[in-house]
């Protein structure tokens, strides 16, 4: 009997593009999967996409996707992954959230990264789009990356403008999203959550995820930081 092929929708992180998942789709068993990277609004081929907010893209991702999929989210695809299975859960067979979060409970907290991110975005817009992407790599998230793995990175970034990432920041900050923590026991599908050992902050996210999750299972990659999809891609892959 042939095996059902499952398409998997993959969300990239911000500042990039859908050939973020070129190295992760290369591992999966074809005859098993379809990867179906998107672009998001503000980024790739949706990079002119306007207005921007987690509840278009929502619908975007549900329109491209088949009736029934599987769904891998990395960091803000993470957080877009989450809201797209609470809002249509019947079509979500699995969901694997990586190096992402459920959003930012308190309300001051929340405030003040929507303030850093909308500085962040007039700072964007103010220079060209490769020093924008060698100081983003140069974070905290990324530093520790191979120069390989950065330079991947980098050529991602380089596909979008410094304008339409900047409307994307502005929208689809982690500050302007409402935390979900307290709708996670709504999911009912297989998730797998996963985190890089390296990502200390996104370990914890990671964990108190799979404990809000019913049918969640934790997966921590060593020797690994952020950005897993680009630098354990075979590994994420292995998870599927």
């Amino acid at each position: 009997m042939a095996l059902t092929m499952d398409t998997v929708l993959l969300l990239h992180g911000f500042a990039a593009t859908a050939g973020a998942w070129d190295a992760f789709s290369e591992q999966l068993d074809h005859e098993r999967y379809r990867p179906l990277a998107a672009d998001l609004r503000g980024h790739g081929q949706n990079r002119s996409a306007r207005p921007i907010s987690f509840e278009l893209c929502v619908a975007d991702l549900l329109e491209l996707a088949p009736a029934r999929f599987s769904v891998v989210g990395y960091s803000l695809g993470g957080r877009i992954a989450l809201q797209l299975a609470l809002a249509a859960p019947e079509r979500v067979d699995r969901l694997v959230l990586v190096s992402t979060t459920a959003g930012i409970e308190q309300s001051d907290e929340r405030e003040a990264r929507l303030v850093a991110d909308l500085a962040l975005a007039d700072e964007l817009e103010a220079e060209p789009i490769d020093q924008f992407a060698d100081s983003w790599l140069r974070g905290p998230l990324f530093c520790d990356d191979d120069a390989e793995v950065n330079e991947a990175a980098r050529r991602e970034i380089l596909k979008n403008s410094p304008e339409d990432l900047a409307c994307a920041l502005r929208a689809l900050s982690v500050g302007r999203m409402e935390p979900l923590w307290a709708r996670l026991g709504e999911l009912s599908m297989p998730t797998t959550v996963v985190a890089g050992a390296l990502d200390l902050r996104y370990v914890a996210l990671a964990e108190r995820l799979s404990r809000s999750i019913a049918q969640a299972e934790l997966a921590i990659i060593d020797a690994a930081g952020h950005a897993l999809a680009r630098s354990a891609p075979s590994q994420l892959a292995e998870l599927l």
